[in-house]
């Protein structure tokens, strides 16, 4: 049987890349059907391999550049200058400089944290010669509105006593002036766009402290100064700048990256999978399909807010193909990824394992997972037999009743 399967996945994070994930799936397919075209897409969602994922997609380069890291230790990173034609374009992964893999577990405290290697790595964007520049936004371990990028910028975030204040977001609640004029003077005319979840808001009850402190290291006390940080922060931002960002889609993102960017230096807040998919020409792949496979690590009532196998399914309904998900957890409120296109999906697990020897054993357990997955499929095509009659009856099993097909 031919079958052109389109794999377009999320990576799993501290696990597999999302290039592993999709040659584990498609390895799985061909174990049933080696005949099969099978198309790997690589997606991502502004979080970690963003970068690197974009420069090999459209034949860029990776420009290694060594950054001031979330806790302030230097740390390794790089921007994607990418392929193809358009003006020179830079891919800012925040992940790589101010990422939450980047925080020791036992310094894990979103009040101290720092973006100032996000700002470090946009300066370097600069000095290639980029004036367009995406940030994507994701897995950050941040809370600080920003302002640690602004500051690498030129920006000065200053007390009552006109002194710098310190890092992290619970020191912008000594923020008393912004002052812009020392901006990196290359920033006008430079195209910012920030490619983030425009379900991530700033401020307010789902604002980003309440909403992503917690998983971030924030103690319960620590939450609600950093909500009221954000707050702060908003009203110096809308003093200085003149924007309200306190509830502006995705101002939020990567712990209010997106709203420190968008009021201080106009960059444009996108809807992620508005901007990232176009460099993977994921429509034009779901055109040739029959089949999709879209994987992430877990699927939930999260997922239909703003997540990859969510968007694939989305895109792949507007073409009518029919979209199977794979995901290492099954939780709660997965069944409502079936309104938004995901026709199935299925637990990688094979069964009862700790989650060490899960994230170890990510790739085998996926290729089992897809294989059983498509077997399934070929089931169903092969039941193609009409209805049964009415009235007709299976033969009697004994100790049973007789089942009757209603008529």
């Amino acid at each position: 049987m031919f079958l052109r399967v389109l794999v377009a996945p999320s990576g799993f994070k501290e696990s597999l890349s999302v290039e592993a994930v999709g040659a584990a799936i498609s390895g799985g397919i061909r174990r049933v059907l080696p005949e099969a075209c099978v198309a790997a897409v690589p997606l991502v969602d502004g979080g970690e391999g963003t970068a690197r994922t974009l420069a090999a997609a459209t034949g860029g380069r990776l420009v290694p550049v060594p950054v001031t890291g979330p806790t302030g230790a230097a740390v390794p990173s790089h921007i994607a200058v990418l392929g193809g034609a358009g003006p020179p374009t830079a891919v800012v992964e925040m992940a790589a400089a101010a990422g939450l893999a980047l925080v020791p577990d036992d310094a894990r405290d979103p009040g101290r944290t720092t973006t100032y290697g996000v700002g470090e790595l946009i300066r370097a964007a600069l000095d290639q010669g980029c004036r367009r520049i995406v940030v994507g936004c994701g897995d950050s371990g941040t809370c600080d509105g920003g302002a640690g990028a602004l500051t690498a910028l030129g920006a000065r975030v200053l007390d009552a006593d006109g002194r710098q204040v310190p890092v992290g977001g619970s020191g912008l609640l000594r923020a008393r002036t912004l002052e812009l004029d020392g901006l990196d003077v290359r920033l006008t005319g430079t195209e910012i766009f920030v490619a983030c979840n425009p379900y991530n808001l700033l401020t307010g009850e789902g604002g980003v402290a309440r909403t992503f402190g917690p998983q971030k290291g924030a103690t319960p006390a620590q939450v609600e100064e950093l909500a009221s940080a954000m707050d702060h922060w908003a009203t110096l931002l809308e003093r200085r700048c003149g924007t309200d960002v306190r509830l502006t889609p995705g101002g939020g993102a990567s712990g209010g990256l997106g709203a420190g960017l968008a009021a201080a230096l106009g960059a444009r807040l996108l809807p992620r999978f508005d901007i990232l998919p176009g460099y993977a020409e994921l429509d034009a792949q779901l055109a040739l399909a029959d089949l999709v496979i879209t994987a992430e690590g877990a699927l939930d009532h999260q997922t239909p807010r703003g997540k990859i196998p969510a968007e694939v399914a989305r895109r792949a309904k507007r073409q009518g193909k029919q979209v199977i998900a794979l995901a290492g957890i099954i939780g709660h409120g997965a069944a409502q990824t079936h309104p938004v296109g995901i026709d199935a999906y299925a637990s990688i697990l094979s069964g009862p394992m700790s989650h060490r020897e899960a994230m170890d054993s990510t790739a085998a357990l996926l290729s089992d997972a897809a294989e059983q997955a498509l077997r399934m499929v070929l089931v169903g095509t092969r039941i193609s037999e009409p209805p049964p009659p009415v009235g007709h009856t299976f033969p009697p099993v004994a100790g049973s009743q007789p089942a009757t097909t209603a008529g």
